[in-house]
């Protein structure tokens, strides 16, 4: 312990050779004005290829920068609360949290991950939480869609972002409320285009290619971050690999009979043993969802994010950072997953206790990582079709959209943590 305190201290000021004094950016709910913003601050840190050190379960999840003018300046600009501290200080809270009594731990972040959001062109941010947050945050990101994955382009980027996507070719499920709808209708002529352009007769076909795709990406140690019905309809489309489980409205042709049956649940990510929706006319695609089952009032529409080792079980842990651990719940076509359909190896971090759901999940796939988070706006909680978009600046402290930031930084932790 006493060697591990002392490589702490050198790495602390090996971080800046012309000054000793240190930025503390709090993430505690009494002192951080805007805590989405504060993770857009560390992020601009590491592009100038400054290390950060992220002090798990430390004030909420509090980072450790070294000081520098542009550094306060950009916070003052950005409105972020920070604390000038000496190096002394800095010493001392490092070796408050390296105690054994103590369940924190000190993360170095290393290096900026370039960011992908896999969506359709001409969606706008508020489209979906993620590219709303991260354009809130000032965290730079890049579009991807079908032509950029099925050409091996996700090797050009540390973490990517599944938008609201349906990985089995049915098209959200809209059928029954919006088949008449010109948007729909587009919508669909357009999928179909798209997926005829890129040599596949069915859109569920074209999708299938791109699951497959991200899935080798995890497996090669890519981090992928999925919600709402991005999550379930991937790994639906992964276990429906060999068998045609869209009726004729969907692709112009029978399901192949008895598909239920044939699905191969070995292929998925997270989820095993669902019982898929057949009907076309219901909006939903599996057991896998609650939405359709919960019966929780939205006052009481909280989920609970479960506590770790900071010290043993890292990955979790910088996960779950927030300055609360009571979560307010939201909706979405996918809202949350049963558990009993959650594969043994695939770690639950948040759960609704008044039913036992899981709201927010990870895992480990060959060498990378991924995470699905359910519901469709942490800040919006029955978000509808055509519903104005989500004013980040009346939430700047939203411990739900502070989950999707901590996936952002994950990939940025020194190696040897991710391997924890």
């Amino acid at each position: 312990m006493f060697k591990k305190l002392i490589f702490t201290f050198l790495l602390i000021f090996s971080f800046h050779t012309l000054s000793a004094n240190f930025i503390l950016i709090p993430m505690d709910y009494e002192t951080q004005k805007n805590h989405l913003k504060a993770y857009g601050i560390t992020y601009w840190s590491l592009e100038r290829n400054e290390k950060v050190q992220w002090l798990l379960n430390y004030r909420g999840g509090s980072f450790l920068i070294p000081s520098s003018e542009k550094l306060e300046r950009e916070c003052k600009i950005r409105g972020v609360s920070f604390e000038k501290i000496s190096s002394q200080e800095a010493e001392s809270i490092l070796k408050k949290i390296q105690s054994p009594s103590k369940n924190q731990e000190s993360v170095v972040l290393e290096k900026a991950p370039k960011i992908a959001v896999y969506t359709p062109e001409g969606n706008e941010p508020w489209d979906d939480a993620v590219t709303l947050v991260l354009t809130y945050a000032e965290i730079p990101y890049e579009t991807i869609y079908d032509e950029e994955v099925l050409n091996d382009e996700l090797t050009l980027y540390d973490w990517v972002h599944l938008h609201h996507e349906d990985f089995t070719g049915q098209y959200g499920k809209f059928y029954r409320a919006y088949r008449s709808a010109s948007w729909y209708i587009e919508a669909k002529k357009v999928a179909e285009q798209r997926a005829a352009d890129l040599g596949f007769d069915k859109v569920s076909e074209s999708k299938l290619a791109v699951a497959l795709k991200v899935r080798d990406y995890v497996i090669g140690g890519g981090f992928m971050f999925a919600m709402c019905s991005a999550t379930d309809t991937f790994d639906i489309a992964l276990a429906a690999k060999d068998v045609d489980i869209c009726e004729p409205m969907f692709d112009g042709d029978p399901s192949t009979p008895g598909y239920q049956k044939k699905l191969d649940f070995t292929q998925t990510m997270a989820f095993k043993d669902f019982i898929l929706e057949k009907d076309p006319m219901v909006y939903e695609y599996s057991s896998i969802d609650m939405t359709n089952v919960r019966k929780v009032p939205k006052d009481k529409d909280y989920f609970t994010l479960k506590e770790f080792s900071a010290k043993w079980d890292p990955i979790p842990t910088m996960l779950n950072q927030n300055h609360t651990a009571i979560v307010k719940g939201f909706m979405g076509q996918t809202t949350a997953f049963n558990p009993e359909q959650i594969k043994s190896n695939v770690l639950i971090l948040g759960e609704t206790k008044v039913n036992g759901e899981a709201k927010y999940i990870h895992g480990i796939k060959g060498k990378g990582f991924f995470t699905f988070y359910g519901g469709h706006d942490p800040e919006d909680y029955q978000h509808r079709v055509g519903d104005p978009p989500t004013e980040l600046e009346l939430h700047p402290s939203s411990p739900g959209y502070r989950l999707i930031l901590n996936n952002i930084l994950f990939p940025a932790a020194e190696k040897e943590k991710q391997k924890t």
